[in-house]
């Protein structure tokens, strides 16, 4: 839950309804009113996702899809590292494991849409485009934890 009230993940949403006002998609139309419906579509999406992606999915599969701060190594393997967080996560066990639980929550994210998105907007196009923004987010977010976060948090600075 504290994802789903965090400041960068309406800073994000934010940010995507800002994209998606400028192609006008979804059709709400513009002006702030469709701003407005863009914000809470996309929104609607992220927490459906955190939701069934980072809580659900992960009790039932025994996964822990958070990002897990690697901090060595070359600039290379840092980025594959983040780079392969929505595909690889480690399982209850330890392990590493294909990422079923985000990739689950994507898909899930995507058909949930279908029930608030413009008819004209809905379908098999909406459930692809949805995964394909939050699989694409996801690796964004791992790319920031590894590379920036780290060094603006005063706490975690001299922390390995």
């Amino acid at each position: 839950m504290k994802v789903s009230i965090d400041p960068v993940t309406f800073a994000g949403t934010g940010f995507l309804a800002g994209l998606d006002q400028a192609s006008d998609y979804p059709k709400y139309g513009q002006g702030m009113k469709g701003y407005a419906q863009r914000f809470g579509a996309i929104y609607t999406n992220d927490l459906t996702d955190i939701m069934i992606g980072g809580a659900i999915l992960p009790a039932i599969l025994h996964q822990d899809p958070r990002y897990f701060y690697q901090g060595t190594g070359t600039t290379k393997s840092r980025l594959l590292h983040a780079l392969s967080s929505p595909i690889i996560c480690k399982g209850d066990n330890g392990l590493w494991q294909p990422n079923i639980s985000s990739l689950g929550g994507y898909l899930t994210s995507g058909a949930i849409a279908n029930a608030y998105y413009p008819p004209s907007n809905r379908g098999v196009g909406l459930v692809f485009r949805t995964f394909a923004v939050d699989f694409s987010a996801n690796m964004a977010n791992g790319i920031l934890q590894e590379f920036v976060l780290r060094k603006l948090t005063p706490s975690l600075k001299n922390q390995k």
